[in-house]
């Protein structure tokens, strides 16, 4: 199938619009791959008679959702980059537990869980490394923008491949069961974790105060006003004493100026500025 300029030109504003994703010039080849397979799907039999049915649809159609949450990237693996959550197990959490200590709940957020593989690896970690956690209130958030992820996520159902690709064999054996699609999260450990479809560039609606946003490698995705815009955003909604992830390629500088960076081991911790004077030196 192939794509117009006229027809990437509309699929570029509207997920611009609706997700306030960025597709430059040459991302062409992203479209054609991710939206074929749906027009296929819907009877179309060329790409341009999709979009067209979509350009006749209200704003916010069915159709228009589907097309938006195909074009986002759901690479994700398990304890990716392992770092953070090193960072994690060694220092922040041992500090959350200490200033906790008499509520007795941890609030955790993966903002861009994907198929759920970030997620329960917190969950895992926690189980193996913190089980003294068990009489906590802990609460692991994971959101994403596709649905289909999201689903995928719930049901904790992953392929051979996909446990192969940063899980700990040990791990595979204690946290999984072996079922006729692969391998699935044990259940008590999906109950660590809830999973919602959320757009981060919509208005945030019932998110408690989290201990630690894990935001990784989705802000490169939009432009500097969102990130700003989510920055923001995430500021009002992390304790203030409280710490955010981002992707090794992704930063505040430059975006906005209320967020100081830490260095903990090879992780770069963000922590908002007017409490960066409080926070005790962590070590390299």
């Amino acid at each position: 199938m192939s794509l117009s300029k006229e027809q990437f030109q509309y699929i570029s504003e509207l997920a611009m619009e609706q997700a306030a994703i960025v597709l430059n010039p040459g991302k062409e080849y992203l479209v054609v791959s991710r939206l074929s397979p749906l027009a296929r799907s819907s009877g179309h039999e060329s790409l341009g008679s999709y979009i067209e049915q979509m350009r006749r649809e209200a704003e916010y159609s069915e159709t228009k959702k589907l097309a938006v949450e195909a074009l986002t990237t759901n690479e994700t693996l398990f304890f990716r980059d392992l770092h953070p959550f090193e960072a994690l197990e060694k220092k922040l959490l041992p500090e959350i537990m200490a200033r906790r200590a008499s509520e007795r709940r941890i609030d955790i957020w993966s903002g861009a869980s994907s198929t759920g593989q970030e997620a329960y690896s917190i969950a895992m970690m926690l189980r193996e490394k913190f089980p003294e956690l068990g009489s906590w209130n802990v609460n692991i958030l994971g959101t994403d923008l596709s649905g289909k992820a999201i689903e995928k996520a719930r049901a904790g159902i992953y392929s051979q491949l996909e446990v192969n690709r940063g899980l700990p064999m040990p791990f595979l054996v204690k946290y999984f069961d072996k079922v006729a699609e692969g391998w699935q999260i044990k259940p008590e450990l999906r109950k660590m974790v809830t999973f919602r479809q959320m757009n981060l560039v919509d208005r945030w609606e019932g998110l408690p105060v989290f201990d630690v946003v894990m935001m990784r490698n989705v802000l490169i995705y939009f432009d500097v006003p969102t990130r700003k815009r989510i920055l923001d955003s995430i500021q009002r909604t992390i304790h203030p004493e409280g710490v955010l992830f981002l992707g090794a390629s992704e930063t505040t500088l430059n975006v906005v100026d209320n967020w100081g960076v830490e260095n903990c081991g090879r992780t770069l911790l963000y922590r908002v500025k007017a409490r960066m004077a409080e926070a005790r030196t962590l070590p390299n």
